[in-house]
């Protein structure tokens, strides 16, 4: 059962799917109810194996597909460094991304500033590179944590 957070995070994914002419399908929708569900990231395989759970049996390019769908329309994340995928915060938007990972619980924090983005832009420039994407990913300790640490 998914929860309201979840539910309202579908609806929108699937209003904003209409709205550019494309189908939040079944498979599609439950690939980001599962990772909207998750307390942390999940791998593809991880994502898999809930799909699995009492249903007919699924093959691995089922997700990947699912998971490429996503992506394209903004409504999840690919984490390189962990190998693994995050929902969107704002997907109304397109945007660059910087992640905050907890390397002690895994925690996972987007947050979007423009300075960040403005900052790589230029620097980027500077040295004649043309990014595609703009991805930041900061691993360390989090607040909740760092207090446990004391």
């Amino acid at each position: 059962m998914d929860s309201p957070a979840t539910l309202a995070v579908l609806d929108r994914a699937e209003i904003l799917c209409r709205a550019r002419g494309v189908r939040l399908t079944a498979q599609r929708r439950r690939v980001l109810a599962i990772l909207c569900d998750s307390p942390r990231p999940l791998g593809a395989y991880e994502i898999l194996d809930t799909m699995r759970e009492g249903s007919r049996p699924l093959a691995p390019p089922t997700v990947y597909r699912a998971l490429d769908f996503l992506l394209e329309q903004g409504l999840v994340h690919k984490l390189v460094s962990l190998h693994a995928f995050v929902g969107c915060n704002h997907p109304e938007h397109p945007h660059s991304s910087q992640f905050l990972i907890c390397n002690a619980c895994g925690e996972v924090t987007e947050i979007e500033d423009e300075a960040i983005d403005r900052s790589l832009g230029s620097a980027a420039s500077v040295s004649g590179f043309r990014p595609q994407r703009r991805v930041v990913e900061v691993i360390g300790t989090c607040a909740g944590c760092s207090q446990k640490g004391r």
